[in-house]
């Protein structure tokens, strides 16, 4: 039986797959861990999952930087040496305690809405240190961006990938006749006025601007308001500038955190309202588009958000370094990033993976923010691909990668995930900017249940009825004994009324 979510493969204790060797090449074994051992600490969302207290190697980390320095085995887990428990706690990530960062998002929410654009101002100033003269800018008035003509191109690319899958997604309306004289169909609208976030902080993120603006463009939003920090000097990024006016932004608010999620959610004497809140973000960011979905308003927001993730799976024939740079990809996001390797199968040279991780991430410009990710990351060793996919269904990654022989005829299997990469010349870093598909995409286990930004996520669904006389008269008293059943008199008259207007007619 293969592990599935719904049904985990009934194994022994935890165990170590294999064992490591000291400096002197003397092999080291790791003693199995005791059930004590296997219990949360209280940072953690679930039940069985190893706390991170263990003093384990973190994947692949080396030993050139002083902030690398790490000592003992790498976590790792055989599935078939794991019972249903133990294998349901490898699928929980860092909890995020939300009562201390509600305490510090809501009178900021709340200081928004009473002084506006003012609110905005002192907010940017403290938290960013820069003076803002004004809070919105019309996209419209503002010069065109000046990029060096590489830049530029790379951008275009994106923008034509992006533009052709999402315009793709377009359904036609279609009306269905149930019964004669009896036509229902669905139309669509655009969202009127839409928020988009694009973070700034540790990296600046034109490629999030496209992902956002671009469907949003498509669907026929009239307004469009792109919140982004203001660079040292009060700026706005050249390339979130190009993305936006090339992707048809009309207000940019130069503003982050959680005061700029209030500002569009409430309006401001500057900002336009917004029906809807998109785009990633840290803590305080996710807290603020929380609390304002549920306030009065009256604001919706694109999905829950949590740290980048992903989760790679790779067999033998697959290239230690190609699976070394995908981890990093995601690992270099943010110390809160996770990463999991999933070993699919006998002949994998894991050990060559982490010499490759060790050695690409010491060459990473932001190789502290990588190691500290990769100190909470582990390794599973499944029996084959179908076990690992069953895995990864669990698990619900923000992004999965395929990399094994013939990796396109295990798409069917995958069941849970934001996006999905196949192939070893596919890594996840195309769909972060240029393939086409969209990378904000759900985290934290909600592959389960939510979807990525698409098309659909700026638009709104309409039902229409028509019924003629004909139809009334033959739907009608179903729809009237339905009511009687269920005691709504005035519903059953609505339709007996006309039944027996229709019924005088005809009797005449």
């Amino acid at each position: 039986m293969l592990l599935t979510s719904s049904s985990p493969r009934p194994i022994s204790s935890l165990r170590s797959p294999r064992s490591r060797r000291s400096p002197r090449g003397q092999p080291v074994r790791r003693p199995p861990r005791s059930p004590a051992q296997l219990q949360l600490n209280s940072g953690w969302c679930g039940s069985t999952l190893p706390s991170h207290n263990f003093s384990v190697l973190p994947l692949g980390l080396g030993r050139v930087r002083p902030w690398l320095t790490v000592s003992n085995a790498m976590k790792s887990y055989r599935l078939s040496e794991l019972s249903d428990a133990e294998v349901s706690g490898l699928k929980a990530r860092p909890r995020i305690d939300f009562s201390s960062i509600f305490g510090t998002v809501n009178p900021i929410v709340e200081d928004v809405r009473v002084r506006g654009d003012a609110a905005v101002k002192d907010y940017t100033e403290k938290f960013d240190k820069v003076t803002l003269d004004d809070v919105v800018v019309r996209v419209s008035d503002l010069p065109e961006a000046e990029l060096d003509p590489a830049v530029k191109e790379a951008f275009d690319v994106a923008y034509d990938n992006i533009y052709a899958f999402h315009v793709s997604q377009k359904v036609p309306e279609k009306a269905v006749e149930n019964m004669k004289g009896v036509r229902c169909k669905r139309i669509t609208r655009s969202i009127g006025s839409v928020g988009l976030y694009v973070p700034g902080g540790t990296a600046v993120l034109p490629s999030t601007a496209l992902m956002l603006a671009v469907p949003a463009q498509i669907a026929g939003c009239k307004t469009i308001v792109l919140a982004t920090p203001p660079s040292r000097d009060g700026s706005i990024c050249k390339e979130v500038l190009y993305c936006a006016k090339k992707a048809g932004v009309t207000h940019i608010l130069k503003a982050g955190g959680a005061q700029a999620i209030s500002a569009m959610a409430w309006g401001t004497a500057s900002c336009p309202k917004v029906e809807k809140i998109f785009g990633p973000g840290n803590q305080y960011v996710t807290a603020a588009k929380m609390i304002l979905q549920n306030s009065e308003a009256m604001v919706s927001i694109d999905m829950p958000a949590g740290p980048s993730e992903v989760l790679v799976i790779a067999d033998k024939y697959a290239n230690p370094v190609h699976v070394a740079a995908d981890l990093l990809s995601q690992a270099e996001h943010g110390p809160d990033s996770q990463v999991v390797l999933v070993i699919a199968g006998d002949g994998v040279d894991l050990d060559a993976i982490e010499a490759e991780v060790s050695k690409q991430c010491n060459a990473l410009p932001r190789g502290e923010f990588a190691s500290k990710a990769l100190s909470h990351s582990f390794t599973v060793f499944a029996k084959d691909t179908a076990e690992a996919i069953s895995f990864s269904n669990l698990y619900a990654p923000e992004h999965l990668i395929i990399n094994v022989k013939d990796a396109e005829q295990w798409e069917e299997l995958v069941e849970n995930a934001g996006s999905v990469f196949l192939g070893q010349w596919t890594p996840e870093s195309v769909g972060d900017y240029a393939s086409g598909t969209n990378h904000v995409l759900p985290t934290y286990g909600y592959a389960r249940m939510y979807s990525g930004v698409s098309l659909n996520s700026f638009l709104k669904y309409i039902t229409v009825q028509s019924l003629t006389e004909e139809g009334l008269r033959k739907l009608g008293p179903y729809v009237a004994k339905m009511a009687e059943v269920e005691g709504l008199e005035a519903h059953k008259r609505a339709v007996t009324l006309r039944l027996q207007e229709i019924e005088a007619t005809v009797t005449v």
